[in-house]
């Protein structure tokens, strides 16, 4: 009896001693585990890049209304890369202004040909609004955002009643006339473009107290010397979307509006008469974004033409 006592007490010292050392060997193993140290670097997880990000490529010869830009300046290079490298990646609006394009160049381009106006100028229009009538924060409006008083200078008529600015073919014309205008005064049109964008006024001071008569060796405001880039920029991009990452089908482009013309010359209340043509009044005002009001006095008897739905 007492051996057998004494037996159990060897085994169970023995299990003792072993359970003891096992728990001594895994304290050790544990403290020198990089695991159990917070500072100890961890292997770093592998990402897979979601999207491949590029430079871009300068065209070679990039051209603004038959005039060459003059990249061989670096920093003119580097104000055209910087544009291409913000439109190109400005994924939404740019794929908008593309999509855009099949329905506002169809209308805008005939216009500037009937007025002598280089083709590129549409890319102006581009750089003002994005092809959209917009507000900008100075309060100029439309495609191509005049002021009120300018637009008034250039027979846009503006008033509670109506807003040609909204107008497109209107407002295309009354560019058009600036334009020309510009063009006699400065004789160039890379200048006839900085002088939309800050005035010809301002445009010939700058030039006289410099000494220049060549945009890209004049230091104008921040904002003008970015102006002609862009415009040059989305000319690239636009005419070569798919070079620059945009992959659109045919039916990915807004199409041209569908409508037939009437014309109105008495006073008039758009709601009755958007009935009397089976439309609505909403189908009245998308159409003819010009209309600023429910009702049109027309106090001059003036002929407006009136785009209807088909």
């Amino acid at each position: 009896m007492i051996n057998n006592i004494k037996n159990r007490k060897v085994k169970i010292t023995s299990i003792t001693v072993g359970a003891l050392l096992l728990i001594v060997v895994g304290f050790f193993i544990f403290i020198q585990s990089p695991v159990a140290t917070a500072s100890s670097p961890r292997k770093a997880a592998v990402v897979k890049p979601r999207l491949i990000v590029a430079g871009i490529n300068t065209p070679s010869y990039p051209m603004f209304a038959e005039e060459a830009v003059k990249i061989s300046d670096y920093e003119v290079a580097e104000r055209l890369d910087k544009e291409l490298l913000v439109n190109t990646y400005m994924h939404a609006s740019t794929m908008l202004y593309i999509k855009l394009s099949s329905r506002w160049f169809p209308v805008i381009e005939p216009i500037l040909k009937n007025n002598g106006i280089p083709d590129d100028f549409k890319y102006l229009c581009v750089a003002e609004s994005g092809l959209q009538p917009v507000v900008s924060p100075s309060k100029a409006e439309g495609l191509w955002q005049f002021l009120a008083e300018t637009g008034r200078q250039y027979d846009l008529e503006i008033n509670d009643e109506v807003d040609e600015r909204y107008n497109v073919e209107l407002a295309t014309q009354a560019a058009c006339d600036y334009f020309n205008e510009s063009y006699a005064r400065f004789g160039n049109w890379t200048l006839v473009a900085a002088s939309y964008n800050m005035g010809q006024g301002g445009l010939s001071r700058k030039m006289s107290d410099q000494g220049q008569s060549n945009y890209y060796e004049l230091l104008l405001s921040k904002e003008t010397m970015r102006y002609i880039l862009r415009i040059v920029a989305l000319k690239e991009i636009m005419q070569n979307p798919t070079l620059h990452g945009f992959s659109l089908d045919a039916n990915d482009y807004y199409a041209p509006l569908n409508y037939y013309t009437d014309f109105v010359n008495t006073p008039i209340n758009w709601v009755s008469y958007a009935a009397q043509k089976g439309v609505s009044y909403k189908d009245i005002r998308l159409m003819n974004p010009w209309i600023n009001s429910d009702k049109m006095t027309n106090i001059k008897k003036k002929t407006y033409q009136i785009k209807i739905p088909n």
